[in-house]
């Protein structure tokens, strides 16, 4: 049987090179959320045309020391620290006004993510000529990373807590589902996400690798949470225009600068943009699929007890002892 003919393969892998194709055959797979399988690779659950997409990452990407890396396991907020890291990082450049770029275009558009955008479908850009310092995001575990390890680049990690992630994850990919598919019903996700099977899971494993980085050399990796953030969004952003080596200011600072793009990446005022209503920013993604509801806690209109109950014993089990503790439940 030709490798292009294997009826494990989901339609559209028809435009993996044989290489990958081959890869494939040699690993463990599980039955997708949204498409026909997801599979095991480097240790994490991940989409077979992902694969080949971190394959020319690693094979081609050279980091530099001057790089900031967005990382992420999807559904943690990765559209709004995509959104503030390069409001950030450029406001010199363009100040908070009707012409700043976030407000037409997606953050994806202005970071673009190394597996979905630089190197997918087997591309190989060249990122020589690209001026420092460079904005990428990813949804790559750490342990994957490549050059980007063995560089002293900055990285930044949101995480947000299993509970929500997971209720995002399933509306989300719902939404994208072809209609020709059945949902996904609640049940068969829980049950999956709970194995670790969803991807670039065990969400444990992603999380913990950035989080013990970031323990080990903090100098390098900054670990959010999305619900500090939410929180306290004035000093998260403190903390991270110092750990990316924008400071505010104190003029800024006085100036109400902070706040400026606090509220110019807001969740309220992103959403509503015609930008983010249309188009297509990831893959073949609607990009009005990014914006939901953004609040902390919408996981208690889904869980039953009984879900919480095994969802908590998966979190103590895997990261009881790291150190690593989520705010759950929503502010009153």
């Amino acid at each position: 049987m030709a490798i292009s003919e294997n009826p494990a393969l989901d339609h559209e892998d028809e435009n993996l090179s044989d290489e990958c194709k081959k890869l494939l055959f040699s690993l463990p797979k599980e039955k997708g959320w949204r498409t026909l399988h997801l599979f095991q690779f480097q240790g994490f659950w991940c989409q077979s045309a992902e694969i080949q997409s971190i394959m020319a990452f690693q094979k081609y990407f050279q980091a530099r020391d001057t790089d900031i890396v967005l990382a992420s396991i999807p559904k943690s907020g990765t559209t709004w620290l995509k959104a503030l890291a390069f409001a950030i990082a450029n406001r010199h450049h363009f100040t908070v006004s009707k012409s700043h770029p976030l407000l037409t275009s997606n953050p994806h558009d202005l970071v673009a993510f190394l597996e979905y955008k630089l190197y997918a479908n087997n591309q190989r850009p060249d990122l020589s000529k690209v001026p420092g310092p460079r904005l990428f995001g990813t949804h790559i575990p750490y342990p994957s990373l490549g050059t980007i390890r063995k560089s002293n680049c900055k990285i930044v990690y949101i995480c947000r807590n299993p509970f929500d992630t997971f209720v995002s994850s399933w509306h989300f990919i719902n939404k994208v589902k072809p209609q020709s598919q059945a949902p996904l019903s609640l049940n068969d996700a829980f049950d999956m996400y709970c194995k670790g099977i969803i991807g670039f899971g065990p969400f444990w494993e992603h999380m913990l690798g950035y989080w013990k980085e970031s323990l080990n050399r903090p100098e390098n990796v900054l670990f959010l949470k999305y619900e500090d953030m939410k929180k306290d969004s004035a000093f998260q952003l403190k903390k991270l225009a110092k750990f990316m080596g924008f400071p505010f200011s104190l003029k800024e600072e006085s100036g109400g600068e902070i706040e400026k793009i606090a509220t110019l990446c807001g969740f309220e005022n992103m959403k509503k943009l015609e930008v983010n209503r249309t188009g297509k920013s990831i893959k073949n993604f609607e990009n009005n699929n990014l914006f939901r509801k953004a609040e902390v806690g919408d996981w208690v209109n889904y869980l039953t007890p009984d879900m919480v109950e095994r969802l908590s014993k998966v979190i103590e089990e895997k990261m009881g002892s790291s150190g690593l503790a989520f705010n759950v439940f929503p502010r009153s």
